[in-house]
């Protein structure tokens, strides 16, 4: 590959400005960090790489070229597809859950509310978010039992069937 143009011969066509740039920059003194781009071998595997570039001198400081160091993070890539994909199948069954789900911060704040609470309450999930659960939605005589059971929760305990009732 020595002698070859990098941006021509290897870099993809949606990518070769964007690569061409950020070399250009390079050869100009402007370092670039964390650039992400697809590479293809030889035998046409993509591979997705971190480019960080830096500017090449000689001893007077005179710009001579370009450093490029590439790491080769398509296994992180291919994890971080995974765990969106498996995000995204976890937010699907807890929004089309046939029960109530909502969750709380470490304050007692509401960070999750699902279709069926939202059905059962009245109350979307766009009028509850960022609300205290106990103290807004919670009925006097429970507000007790019921904290303790989520501060509970919060510290991993489990608490299985505890039966409250929400304003609505």
């Amino acid at each position: 590959v020595m002698g070859r143009n990098l941006v021509d011969e290897f870099i993809t066509s949606e990518y070769k400005s964007a690569v061409k740039q950020v070399l250009d920059d390079a050869l100009k003194g402007k370092e670039t960090a964390n650039f992400e781009f697809p590479l293809f071998t030889k035998d046409q595997q993509r591979v997705d790489i971190l480019l960080n570039c830096t500017t090449r001198r000689d001893a007077s400081g005179n710009i001579v070229g370009v450093v490029g160091v590439g790491q080769d993070i398509t296994e992180r890539k291919a994890a971080e597809g995974e765990l969106e994909r498996v995000a995204q199948d976890l937010r699907v069954l807890i929004d089309t859950a046939n029960a109530p789900i909502f969750g709380i911060d470490k304050d007692g704040n509401i960070n999750e509310w699902n279709f069926k609470a939202a059905e059962i309450t009245k109350y979307t999930a766009k009028e509850v978010m960022g609300r205290n659960l106990v103290d807004d939605f919670i009925r006097q005589q429970y507000k007790a039992p019921v904290k303790r059971v989520l501060e509970d929760g919060l510290k991993g305990q489990q608490t299985a069937n505890f039966e409250f009732p929400l304003f609505t």
